[in-house]
């Protein structure tokens, strides 16, 4: 099987970066939204769409 070497760069460096939250989805987010924050760029949320409905 062929490895992609930016792939499995990219997964390291994720794998890395979890590690130092000790695998902690909430504390990763809050590292996130932190860094966000010091980056000076205007941040975007849109609302959440609905899907539609089918037609019956």
């Amino acid at each position: 099987m062929f490895k992609d070497p930016i792939v499995e760069e990219v997964r390291a460096a994720r794998q890395r970066h979890s590690a130092r939250f000790n695998h902690d989805l909430n504390a990763i987010v809050a590292d996130m939204r932190k860094r966000q924050q010091h980056m000076g760029r205007p941040v975007v949320s849109l609302t959440p769409k609905r899907p539609m409905k089918k037609a019956s």
